[in-house]
């Protein structure tokens, strides 16, 4: 934005504090001349002998002595103020370096003012905060477009191996063929599927209405109970009525997807629980579920897109490796929090945080 050139905000505290100390000086310098104009005036009345100058007197001998004193406050002013407006604004010089950094694509730079706290300070905070998030953020997009470039090259690396093989043999049995192309393409097509869910959430188009967890969750367990037979794994939901305000579709989804996840990464004969209920931050969406024992730094990365345990293999039902990384991004679109924890015993609990709907209707 272009600006026309103005005075500086340190030159102005200078002028201010020369200002305010200049006219202070004035008034008690007026003031001192009227009381003793009056304390003259009274004494004289009384019958006093008043050794002090008559008024004209005084006002020559008094008006050198106050213009000295007024030109001394202003130079006095003028320093001082320059000095303590830089002693002041000094933060604000790291704090303009920081941003300047920042806009060059440094990231990494932090403030990082010291002592005690103060408005600066408080800025400077919240600049580093948002600087580190900033941070956070690119390092994940980045990991993530590479992942992703690495997810999307393989179906379609196989896809055109099998094209090849198909065209140049003569004498091949469409059905196998045809069968793997169908499902590897049907890979892809899941992957950008998700992908684009994935960039909708993040964009936040979605309206909102008010919708019950608890539903929501038994809509989920009906319609992934054949997986849970067929792997054989027990289901179990409790829960009283969890209003949230949000979209009925995406929190599906959300819910969905965390007990896939549960189902699919268990051990047989394993157990998935899922339970809905309000506390004094507002509505928890907890799902766990039996299994492997899982290292805490892997957990901590099982929302990036594409990441999987250590001991997670690729089989029909562990889809693209989004999962987790939709859930989290369906939360936060919600103003919420999505936390994973490794069960002593093995396994994970997935917990989901949303504002209870009477803050988010008001």
């Amino acid at each position: 934005m272009d600006r026309r050139p103005g005075l500086s905000v340190r030159l102005k505290l200078t002028f201010s504090y020369a200002g305010f100390l200049l006219l202070a000086g004035t008034v008690l310098l007026g003031a001192f001349a009227v009381f003793l104009g009056d304390y003259r005036e009274r004494a004289q009345d009384a019958g006093k002998v008043v050794i002090a100058p008559s008024g004209p007197e005084l006002l020559r001998e008094f008006a050198p002595l106050a213009a000295g004193a007024i030109v001394f406050l202003l130079v006095f002013g003028l320093a001082g103020g320059w000095l303590l407006a830089g002693r002041v604004l000094a933060p604000m010089s790291r704090i303009t370096d920081a941003t300047r950094a920042a806009a060059r694509g440094s990231l990494s730079h932090r403030i990082e003012l010291d002592g005690r706290q103060d408005e600066f300070r408080e800025l400077a905070d919240a600049f580093d905060a948002m600087l580190a998030r900033l941070e956070a953020h690119v390092v994940e997009q980045q990991r993530f477009a590479a992942n992703a470039s690495h997810e999307l090259r393989t179906p379609l690396a196989i896809t055109q191996a099998l094209l090849d093989v198909g065209r140049n043999d003569p004498n091949r049995e469409d059905s196998e063929l045809d069968e793997r192309l169908r499902a590897v393409n049907a890979r892809a097509i899941d992957l950008t599927e998700a992908l684009l869910l994935l960039g909708r959430v993040d964009r936040q188009s979605f309206a909102r209405e008010e919708v019950d967890l608890s539903l929501v969750a038994e809509e989920a367990v009906e319609t992934l109970f054949p997986l849970a037979a067929k792997h054989g794994v027990a289901v179990d939901t409790v829960g009283d009525v969890t209003p949230v305000l949000g979209s009925h579709a995406l929190l599906l989804q959300l819910t969905t997807n965390l007990v896939h996840n549960a189902i699919v990464h268990n051990v047989p004969d394993g157990t998935v629980r899922i339970g809905t209920s309000m506390d004094s931050v507002g509505a928890v969406l907890r799902i766990e579920n039996t299994g492997d024992r899982l290292d805490p730094h892997v957990v901590a990365t099982l929302t990036e897109p594409f990441q999987r345990g250590t001991e997670r293999v690729r089989s029909d039902h562990v889809g693209a490796g989004l999962g987790l990384a939709i859930a989290k991004s369906i939360t936060e679109a919600h103003e919420g929090t999505l936390s994973l924890g490794p069960r002593a015993e093995g396994g994970l609990c997935v917990t989901v945080r949303l504002p209870p709907l009477t803050r988010r209707a008001s």
